[in-house]
C-alpha cells in the first residue's frame, strides 16, 4: 500500500510539473500558448555580472541536489554518485569521491561529515578527506538533501519520516513521523538546522521544529491547509527551505500561502498571504521574495506581508528559488540562464548563461558571489564586475 501511494505521488507530481510548465497532462483541451515560457527580452542593464569559475562535480542534476557552503568550502554531489569538496574562491577540487550508488539527494555537510542519499534510502557519510565513514539505510527513499550539524545527520524520507543518525558512526538516534497525503509534489525542499532545532516543511502544508538532541517536536505550524474535493486539488506542500530573519521564520507552499511566524511569540503567524510556489523563497531585512507557480516573481514586505512588486517578464520559465547578490536577486531558469532582478522594484538588471540545461538547484548566496549548480553537474560561481 505504501509503495503504491508513493508511485501515485510520483505520477501526480510529474503530471503537475508538466501542467504548470506547459498546460499538459490532458487537463487542457488545446494549447493556446499561455503556458509557453516567456521569450527573453531586452532590458536596460543595471549591473554587470561575470562567471568567476566553473568546475565539474560529476554528471546530471536533480531536485534533491543543493550545494552546502561553509566558509571557503563548497560540498556538492550529482546523481551519478559523485561527491566533492571545492574551494569557493577558485573552484579547485579539494577532494572528490564516489558514493558507490546512484544518488537522489546531497550534499549536506558540517565541514567534518558530508552526507548524501540514494533512491533506495541509503545514506552515505564521508569524512573530510573524502573517505566513506559509514553507510546506513533510511526507512524509505530520500529525495531532499540531508542536513548535518550538532553531531547528527538528518534525512527526511518518502514515508514522511524525519530520521537522525549519529554523525560519527551512523547509529540511528531518533525518528519523527507525521501522516502524509496521498499525493506529494516533486519539488525542491530543504531542511534547516538552527538554534539546536531541525526545521522542516512537510507535504500537507505543515512545518515542524524538532529538538536535534532528542527528536522531541518543539513546535508545529501550518503554512497551508489542503482544500478541495480531489487529492490533486488538496495537494499543498511546503517547498524550498524555511527562512529565518531575526525573530521571523518564513515559508511558502504550493497551492497554499506564504507566511511568516514570530518565533519569540510561540510561533504565532504575524502575516500570511494566499500564494502558490513550486520553488521556494528567500528573505532580506525588508522583503520576502518568491516566484509563484507561473514564475512571476513577487516581493512581500517582511513586516506585514504587503505585496511590494511583481515581475512577470520571466513567466513560465520554471524559475528556481531566488538568491541574493548585492542589490539583486538571482534566479535560474529552464534554459540555463541566471537572471538578476532589482530587490527594490523587480526590474531586470542582468542575465548570464551558465549552460548545462535547466537549472533546478536553487542558487546559493556566498561571500564570493552566487553559486549555481547547473543541469549537467557543474558548479559555477557568478560575481559582479
Amino acid at each position: 500500500m505504501r509503495k503504491f501511494a508513493f508511485g501515485r505521488a510520483w505520477r501526480g507530481a510529474v503530471c503537475l510539473t508538466g501542467m504548470l510548465a506547459l498546460g499538459g497532462c490532458g487537463l487542457f483541451s488545446h494549447d493556446d500558448g499561455r503556458y509557453d515560457p516567456a521569450p527573453l527580452t531586452e532590458y536596460k542593464a543595471g549591473m554587470s555580472v561575470r562567471q568567476v569559475w566553473s568546475t565539474s562535480i560529476g554528471s546530471g542534476s536533480g531536485l534533491g541536489f543543493v550545494p552546502t557552503v561553509l566558509g571557503n568550502a563548497v560540498y556538492a554531489a550529482t546523481p551519478d554518485g559523485s561527491v566533492g569538496k571545492f574551494d569557493l574562491q577558485s573552484g579547485r577540487p579539494i577532494w572528490k569521491s564516489q558514493a558507490g550508488v546512484k544518488l537522489t539527494a546531497g550534499a549536506g555537510s558540517d565541514g567534518t561529515t558530508t552526507a548524501v542519499a540514494s533512491p533506495d534510502g541509503d545514506v552515505v557519510a564521508f569524512d573530510d578527506s573524502g573517505k566513506v565513514k559509514w553507510k546506513v539505510r533510511a526507512t524509505s527513499d530520500v529525495n531532499i538533501p540531508p542536513v548535518v550539524g550538532y553531531g547528527i545527520v538528518v534525512v527526511r524520507s518518502g514515508d514522511y519520516r524525519i530520521q537522525a543518525f549519529d554523525a560519527n558512526n551512523g547509529e540511528r538516534l531518533w525518528s519523527v513521523q507525521r501522516p502524509g497525503p496521498a499525493l506529494a509534489l516533486r519539488s525542491t525542499a530543504q531542511m534547516v538546522l538552527a538554534e539546536g532545532l531541525v526545521i522542516t516543511g512537510l507535504p500537507g502544508g505543515k512545518m515542524l521544529a524538532i529538538a536535534s538532541d532528542s527528536g522531541n517536536v518543539q513546535w508545529e505550524g501550518t503554512v497551508a491547509t489542503p482544500r478541495g474535493a480531489s487529492d490533486l486539488e488538496r495537494l499543498t506542500d511546503v517547498v524550498g527551505a524555511p527562512r529565518i530573519a531575526g525573530n521571523l521564520l518564513c515559508a511558502v507552499a504550493y497551492q497554499g500561502r506564504i507566511v511568516c511566524f514570530d518565533v519569540t511569540a510561540g510561533g504565532r503567524p504575524i502575516w500570511a498571504k494566499d500564494f502558490s510556489s513550486v520553488s521556494g523563497m528567500t528573505l532580506d531585512q525588508r522583503f520576502a521574495y518568491s516566484a509563484d507557480q507561473n514564475s512571476v516573481v513577487n516581493a512581500f514586505a517582511l513586516d506585514n506581508g504587503g505585496n511590494v512588486w511583481k515581475q512577470a517578464a520571466l513567466k513560465n520559465r520554471q524559475l528556481t528559488a531566488p538568491a541574493l547578490l548585492g542589490g539583486a536577486l538571482a534566479v535560474g531558469d529552464l534554459d540555463g540562464y541566471v537572471h538578476f532582478l532589482s530587490r527594490s522594484d523587480g526590474s531586470l538588471m542582468a542575465r548570464l548563461s551558465v549552460g548545462g540545461g535547466a537549472i533546478v538547484s536553487p542558487p546559493q548566496t556566498t561571500s564570493q558571489g552566487v553559486l549555481v549548480q547547473t543541469g549537467n553537474g557543474n558548479l559555477v560561481l557568478i560575481g559582479t564586475n
